[in-house]
């Protein structure tokens, strides 16, 4: 009866460290996608470059096909913002996790 209980402790010791681990893993394919995400909406803004502007806001992100969405927030220069032309920071969201990504041109 002392081994089983001690086989057993030992098991669910076992399975706890490796359930953390398939969590830890899955937040970090979550975080990957919300990346690109963030990436996708500063690839939106540049390809305006001249007069950047975007309708995907905090208010009202933009959907991707995957799941995931992005919003954008763009700062002229001067108004906050050191950059030359403007300070573009892009939010991606997937599943409750989030990345960003701040250019300045």
């Amino acid at each position: 009866l002392m081994v089983m209980m001690a086989l057993m402790g030992i098991a669910l010791g076992i399975s706890t460290i490796f359930l953390g681990q398939v969590k830890i893993l899955r937040q970090l394919g979550y975080s990957v996608i919300a990346f690109y995400a963030a990436d996708a909406g500063i690839e939106e803004v540049l390809v305006n470059r001249d007069n950047p502007s975007s309708a995907c806001v905090e208010a009202s992100p933009c959907p991707l096909s995957n799941g995931a969405e992005y919003f954008i927030d763009i700062k002229p220069t001067g108004v906050g913002c050191t950059a030359p032309n403007y300070c573009i920071k892009s939010i991606g969201d997937y599943k409750e996790t989030r990345r960003a990504i701040e250019i300045f041109y």
